[in-house]
């Protein structure tokens, strides 16, 4: 019986070995592997910059690389806002942000009045991937020259036209790249160097919407009509060489 005991005794200790050497390679073998560097979530950091470095970004060429929003209210966006600046309201900011869903990559500079509603905006963008967000010092803390014609892109620009009847579309070409390429249908061709002397074909009493190559001479267009007393201008920041515009000869 003592023998048989001991037999017993033995092999228990031998399950009891054999089920803790299981365990602890099981308990090894099982630890997760740190993440890789890949698998870290990106971080972007929102960009500042003052007044002077957002005027030298928004001339000439430069103007091109980038994306101006103003997050103020329409109204206060209409009383003054810097020129080739959209406008897209912080109040239902994130509902409207497909506006802009395909400049993802593209760098996004946002303002306001002081730089406290254009940060938070700055947050949702990078909240919503995008890469490449600055916030800019706010038009009361710097004193930029500022316009009251609508500034918009092609996409919004098309929609205008398309769904508005009672408006004056201006092509400000030159006359032969016009004859050449053509014009947006139902556009008239207005030279931007010569719509001083062609007035009369842009009544003040109905929306006048300029157009160019790449928004550059539209906008000196608008600013002239401005200068001229004319209230409902809408200038297209992108020109037939950057938005998809039907020309027709």
């Amino acid at each position: 019986m003592k023998k048989m005991n001991i037999k017993l005794m033995s092999l228990w200790v031998v399950v009891v070995l054999t089920a803790a050497l299981a365990i602890g390679c099981t308990s090894n073998t099982s630890q997760p592997s740190p993440a890789s560097s890949e698998e870290k979530s990106e971080v972007v950091e929102i960009k500042n910059i003052k007044g002077p470095e957002l005027v030298e970004q928004n001339s000439g060429k430069e103007k091109d690389k980038v994306l101006i929003i103003d997050v103020r209210s329409p109204q206060e966006y209409k009383a003054g806002h810097i020129p080739n600046a959209i406008n897209i309201n912080i109040e239902g900011f994130e509902d409207k942000i497909s506006e802009i869903a395909d400049l993802k990559e593209f760098p996004i500079i946002v303002y306001c009045n002081t730089g406290n509603k254009s940060g938070q905006v700055a947050e949702i963008l990078v909240a919503n991937g995008f890469k490449d967000v600055t916030n800019a010092e706010g038009v009361k803390q710097f004193e930029y020259d500022l316009v009251h014609y609508d500034d918009v892109r092609g996409a919004a620009f098309q929609k205008l036209i398309n769904e508005n009847q009672d408006i004056v579309i201006v092509d400000v070409r030159p006359e032969e790249q016009v004859k050449e390429e053509g014009m947006i249908n139902g556009a008239i061709n207005v030279p931007f160097d010569a719509v001083e002397t062609n007035l009369d074909k842009l009544p003040k009493d109905k929306t006048i919407a300029v157009y160019c190559n790449t928004g550059t001479k539209s906008v000196e267009a608008a600013g002239k009509l401005e200068a001229l007393g004319y209230e409902h201008v809408v200038n297209s920041i992108d020109g037939v060489k950057e938005y998809a515009f039907k020309l027709i000869k």
